[in-house]
């Protein structure tokens, strides 16, 4: 009997890449490259700053290296040749903290100034003032008087001693760029006393607003995804919560709501329901569930855009088929749509998780983080602004960085076993 092996080249492994196919990916490659560098730069440059400023105590002042700050004047108000005058200079270290050694400064005299008596760290030589000033602890500001006698030429030529700017040098520490790193930013986040009741506030804020705004978003696809007269006003008057401004549809909700002029008390009070006005975003915990219904409201239009969408994609020969067997519109829906919108749900509760374990501007407008309502975003402006302590900002931001890290890992750990991937 006769073995018939394969065939040469039918059934093998197939080849690598020919001469062109490697030269047109080398140039495809190169021309993504720039692309490529430039978002990694803006991606990844701001998150490794972060990184590296939330392990230094950084304050607002920090920002801005120690430097010698020198303002000129001319004091004495001369008005003819042969009056006396005197230049003032005043030195001062920018940083109330750090020292600053070494401190010097240049300036060039004008024409038709005599230079008298100097201070004994100053020299002149060819109209050029040279001041050695030592070390500037923090703080610290020290007045240079060089006295002078104005000739005619000062007034001649129309000098100023402004004509020039002093130059001076100086070396301080500056604590962005040295190598000392501290977790005590880091403790200070962990162990600070409302830590905890941030995170809840955080997590309470980001689940249940997540979560409505896509079970509304679904209900809202569910109305539109039928024909009737007024579909489009319908489908504009969903989308204003989206498309306004935040800055108004913020102000509109604190102003209806607000316990002494809101529409919504004075309603309240007249219809018998409360006997006292109610401060929606002024008490614990009815704020923190006010700003979880505004976060639901604002954003559960961007869920029914996508969901509607996916919705308005599904072949009907489904649904037509469940009537003739009978299913009603509950199983209909639990059976065959719900299955359908499991990936698009999926994908918009991962984004939306992370829009709003992030978001910032709806909550500082709402209460300024007040009456339990501080996340951990709005925290990052408490301390790096509010208090000027830029290290525990970035440390706080490290801390967000770390949760939406995880959370999408145990996400896609979760979707892919589901896929069976």
């Amino acid at each position: 009997m006769t073995t018939v092996g394969p065939t040469k080249g039918t059934h093998g492994p197939p080849k690598g890449l020919g001469p062109l196919q490697k030269t047109e990916a080398r140039l495809a490659w190169g021309l993504l490259f720039p692309t490529i560098f430039s978002v990694s730069l803006v991606v990844i440059l701001p998150l490794l700053a972060i990184f590296w400023i939330s392990f230094k105590p950084v304050q607002l002042q920090d920002l801005r290296a120690p430097t010698a700050f020198i303002n000129e004047t001319l004091r004495g108000s001369p008005e003819a040749a042969g009056d006396s005058a005197t230049i003032r200079y005043t030195v001062r270290n920018s940083h109330a903290e750090r020292s600053l050694t070494g401190v010097t400064f240049t300036d060039l005299i004008p024409d038709g100034l005599t230079v008298g008596e100097l201070d004994p760290r100053c020299r002149i030589d060819d109209a050029t003032l040279f001041c050695d000033l030592g070390t500037f602890t923090g703080g610290m500001s020290e007045r240079i008087l060089v006295p002078v006698t104005v000739g005619a030429a000062y007034f001649d030529e129309g000098q100023n001693v402004r004509g020039s700017d002093p130059v001076s040098t100086g070396q301080g520490d500056n604590i962005l760029t040295n190598l000392e790193f501290t977790l005590d930013n880091f403790v200070k986040v962990f162990n600070a006393r409302d830590f905890w009741q941030v995170l809840y506030a955080t997590t309470f804020y980001t689940v249940f607003g997540t979560i409505g705004a896509l079970v509304f978003g679904l209900f809202a696809a569910q109305l539109l995804n039928k024909s009737f007269h007024g579909k489009g006003f319908m489908r504009g008057l969903f989308l204003f919560p989206y498309v306004a401004p935040v800055i108004a549809v913020a102000l509109t909700w604190v102003n209806l709501f607000d316990p002494s002029s809101g529409s919504i008390n004075a309603l309240l009070l007249q219809m018998g329901l409360t006997q006292e006005s109610i401060n929606f975003f002024g008490q614990r915990p009815l704020a923190l569930i006010m700003v979880t219904v505004f976060e639901i409201w604002r954003y559960f239009p961007l869920s029914f855009l996508f969901i509607l969408a996916r919705m308005q994609s599904i072949d009907s020969d489904m649904y037509e088929a469940a009537d003739m067997d009978g299913a009603s519109p509950f199983q209909k829906f639990w059976y065959l749509s719900l299955p359908q919108l499991a990936g698009i749900l999926s994908v918009l509760f991962l984004l939306r998780f992370i829009w709003t374990f992030n978001k910032f501007d709806d909550i500082f407008l709402l209460t300024g983080g007040n009456a339990g309502t501080l996340t951990l975003t709005v925290n990052v402006y408490k301390q790096a602004f509010a208090i000027s302590n830029i290290g525990a900002g970035a440390a706080v931001a490290v801390v967000i960085f770390c949760v939406l890290l995880l959370f999408s890992f145990f996400f896609f750990r979760i979707i892919s076993r589901e896929e069976g991937l």
